[in-house]
């Protein structure tokens, strides 16, 4: 049985296109958007607005066919898609912790975001410091990573039509 997902809202951002987005919400800071959650599921959102800091768990729509074998922004080297976090992959499922300034009914306003306008919205979970922050002293290739901060094409549809 294939599992279904269904998106619970729509992630709005100043960002149209992958070519000059932040890779992640770290260097996002300050970029400010939209959370747009479906009515059905807006009493899931009680008790939320306590939290600084929130978890936009979404459907890269946009990302080009799967690769197992990705050149992630941040480095110039191939690498196992899942030793990444490239969108081109096998399920396509982004994560940003991004703030939360505000719960407004269906409607949350955030911060340091890093996500496409439009993107589906698959679930919402809160940053716990306690729970999330793992000291870690072995990354992987990401040690010696030196690459760009922001998105060009390269994991896009459009750049998948560009090179045929």
């Amino acid at each position: 049985m294939k599992p279904e997902l269904k998106p619970i809202g729509l992630i709005h951002s100043p960002h149209r296109e992958a070519e000059g987005t932040p890779i992640q919400p770290r260097w996002a800071a300050g970029v400010e958007g939209r959370v747009e959650v479906l009515p059905e599921f807006a009493p899931g959102l009680r008790d939320l607005a306590g939290f600084e800091r929130i978890w936009l768990l979404f459907w890269c729509d946009r990302a080009g066919e799967a690769r197992l074998e990705v050149v992630p922004y941040r480095d110039t080297q191939s690498h196992g898609v899942f030793a990444t976090r490239a969108p081109s992959r096998p399920n396509p499922i982004g994560l940003s912790c991004v703030r939360l300034l505000a719960v407004e009914g269906a409607l949350l306003r955030v911060a340091d975001l890093d996500v496409l306008d439009g993107t589906p919205l698959l679930d919402i979970k809160p940053n716990v410091p306690d729970l999330d922050a793992f000291a870690a002293e072995r990354v992987g290739w990401y040690a010696h990573a030196r690459g760009s901060r922001i998105a060009d094409d390269r994991f896009t549809k459009v750049a998948e039509s560009k090179s045929t």
